[in-house]
């Protein structure tokens, strides 16, 4: 039975397949002698500042990948011989193992990455992974955000943090919530982008993604956060070029670093019902606005830099504890 994508009948897949039906895979199996342009590559991944936990997610599904790839090929694995039948039988084997989608999916984006790369070196002719399709998978409930008691606990921690860092994170975490900027967006900002007077505000994003260019209205809340910090960054020598949040060594800080400031401070916060991070901010944006303005999609989509409602309508579907709620007043219940 075909459960993916398109029918591939050469020789060579059907090969592949035979082979996996012949030789399981060894889950715990260590390549002990990594290719020379692993390292290459996990080097690539460091300098587009990715987060030492994403590059280590990547060499563990590529290492994964070159088990599989040993198990049913005698030959030495080369990336330059890499093709695209080799990649749709490993995803099949995937399948066929009862991997959840999301895992399939996510190493299939780490071989996606790795061929972008050895294409842009010239170690590969074509991508070999350019048509390979992921498993489609269907969201059917929202996604998670903080609680308000959970949203004034981060602020509290944002607030107190040390070595005169109160002021920057409290003014980074409340431009999350209430604008409901990307973590990257955040990175990338200038106090150029930011307009604040007493009654109304802007913050301006140059290059969110896919490069378009959105302008967000700054609440009161964001607006008062923002002057405290930049009141207390005067006389620093800064200019409307400078980046609006930096280091303690008054440097720009990386998405990395911005994700390592929020997990922290959940941490500190206790914050425990769900896995904190930037992302989750932007999610409690967004659930937030439809909340206090029901039915106000388009509105939502605009705000978060969305092309298709598809992706804003995410946050319309129900939470799991709406569900459970929903089944716990059911007629059936006799036992409530």
């Amino acid at each position: 039975m075909i459960l993916f994508g398109r029918v591939y009948c050469t020789q060579q897949t059907g090969a592949l397949t035979r082979g996996m039906t012949l030789r399981a895979i060894q889950a715990a199996a260590a390549i002990t002698d990594e290719p020379d342009w692993m390292a290459a590559f996990l080097a690539s991944l460091a300098r587009d500042d990715l987060a030492p936990a994403t590059q280590r997610g990547y060499r563990y599904d590529l290492r994964h990948f070159l088990a599989w790839h040993r198990s049913v090929q005698d030959s030495t694995f080369a990336i330059e011989g890499l093709a695209e039948y080799e990649l749709i039988a490993y995803r099949q084997h995937m399948v066929a193992a009862g991997r959840r989608p999301a895992t399939v999916n996510r190493r299939l984006e780490a071989l996606r990455r790795l061929c972008r790369w050895a294409r842009g070196t010239g170690m590969l002719a074509a991508d070999a992974a350019r048509d390979v399709r992921p498993m489609r998978t269907v969201r059917n409930q929202q996604p998670a955000g903080l609680t308000d008691i959970e949203v004034h606990a981060l602020l509290r921690a944002a607030g107190a943090s040390s070595h005169g860092l109160a002021a920057r994170n409290y003014a980074m975490v409340q431009l999350m919530l209430q604008a409901g900027l990307r973590v990257g967006e955040v990175a990338t900002l200038r106090i150029a982008d930011i307009t604040v007077s007493d009654r109304s505000g802007i913050v301006r994003i140059r290059h969110g993604k896919g490069l378009k260019a959105r302008q967000i209205p700054l609440n009161a809340t964001a607006r008062r956060a923002l002057r405290q910090y930049h009141e207390e960054r005067q006389g620093s020598g800064q200019d409307k070029d400078t980046a609006l949040f930096v280091s303690s060594r008054d440097t720009a800080m990386p998405v990395r670093t911005i994700q390592a400031v929020i997990t922290s401070l959940a941490r500190r916060a206790r914050l425990k019902r769900v896995a904190v991070s930037a992302h989750t901010l932007r999610h409690t944006f967004a659930l937030g606005y439809l909340r206090d303005n029901p039915g106000k999609l388009v509105e939502l989509a605009s705000l978060l830099g969305h092309d298709s409602l598809d992706t804003t309508a995410i946050y319309t579907r129900p939470s799991r504890d709406d569900l459970a709620a929903d089944l716990e007043h059911s007629h059936l219940n006799v036992d409530r």
